[in-house]
């Protein structure tokens, strides 16, 4: 049995469920690094990572570098003696950083590696109608989510799913993964396989303004997965518009309506208690709605003061 010395590497919610784990179960965390405080809100007040607030409280020792080439923070982590550094929700590490401990860094990553390597797959997951994705642990190396993988665990993805939901249920059992990931390594016998590399592979690309925007042309399950796997952050956009009004509003939740109509895509059909746009082979109902400088609501709130001019579309 190998005796760890854990350094640990986050900086959002998900990466603290594993973290968590860990101290609960004892394991020996020497340093934690996360990202540095960032001014937010209107007073520009300092905000700490969600990582460092949980390592706060559990009084564990917190490095926050700006650069990870940096020599002083060099030093500093080679000063931990740690012997493994487990990543999760990080940033990209130096070579001279990943190959620090003896044995080797691993990352746990939100997907079926090798599909799905980059910033967001929980969220393309659902974009591109997945119905199974899941959690890997692999050992870092010079290319982003590339190295030899160690474990997985897969779930399904409901046909109603949205990003925030499928996020918690990952963050769940990839704590849980981490836990296992750390017992084969502890105990000497892991084991790892190379990632099969495809003409087929799906990448997470980075979220943008860009593919975030609705395309009211696309079909209707299209429309109905991209506006779920943004939801509830960053959101899924377009531009309303209602008569003089050109408004960039963002859409959170939705059902859709197969229907044979004759409107053209992206024309609105309100009621008092509905709203509805058309789309290629029917309706996407929209339930939760935001407009610019107000709060996320119901469409039922929003009908209750708002008026749909007779010729509004979505663009």
């Amino acid at each position: 049995m190998k005796k760890l010395r854990i350094v640990f590497m986050g900086t959002p919610d998900f990466a603290v469920a594993t973290l968590k784990t860990l101290v609960e179960h004892n394991y020996d965390i020497v340093g934690v690094i996360t990202a540095p405080d960032k001014p937010a809100g209107r007073g520009r007040k300092l905000n700490e990572s969600a990582v460092k607030k949980y390592a706060k409280s559990q009084d564990l020792n917190i490095l926050q570098p700006t650069n990870l080439k940096n020599e002083d923070f060099l030093e500093e982590l080679k000063a931990l003696r740690a012997n493994l550094q487990i990543v999760v929700a990080f940033r990209m590490l130096p070579k001279v950083v990943w190959q620090m401990p003896e044995f080797g860094t691993f990352n746990l990553h939100a997907s079926l590696l090798p599909n799905y390597r980059g910033a967001a797959p929980i969220n393309w997951a659902i974009i591109n109608g997945e119905t199974k994705t899941g959690v890997s642990t692999f050992f870092i190396d010079e290319k982003i989510d590339t190295g030899d993988m160690i474990l997985q665990e897969d779930i399904d993805i409901k046909p109603d799913e949205n990003a925030g939901s499928l996020h918690d249920k990952l963050m769940a059992i990839g704590s849980q993964l981490v836990l296992k990931t750390v017992k084969s390594i502890e105990e000497g016998d892991v084991k790892t396989i190379p990632q099969t590399e495809t003409k087929n592979i799906k990448t997470a690309y980075k979220l943008n303004r860009d593919n975030c925007k609705i395309d009211w042309t696309a079909s209707i399950d299209h429309i109905y997965n991209h506006i779920r796997g943004l939801s509830p952050y960053p959101a899924a956009w377009c531009t309303l518009i209602n008569g003089d009004d050109d408004l960039d509003i963002k859409v959170y939740k939705v059902d859709k309506e197969l229907d044979n109509h004759a409107l053209s895509n992206g024309t609105i059909v309100a009621s008092k208690k509905e709203l509805k746009v058309a789309v290629t082979k029917g309706y996407i109902i929209i339930n939760e709605i935001k407009l610019p400088g107000k709060r996320a609501m119901d469409v039922k709130s929003l009908l209750n003061g708002y008026t749909f001019h007779e010729n509004a579309k979505m663009l």
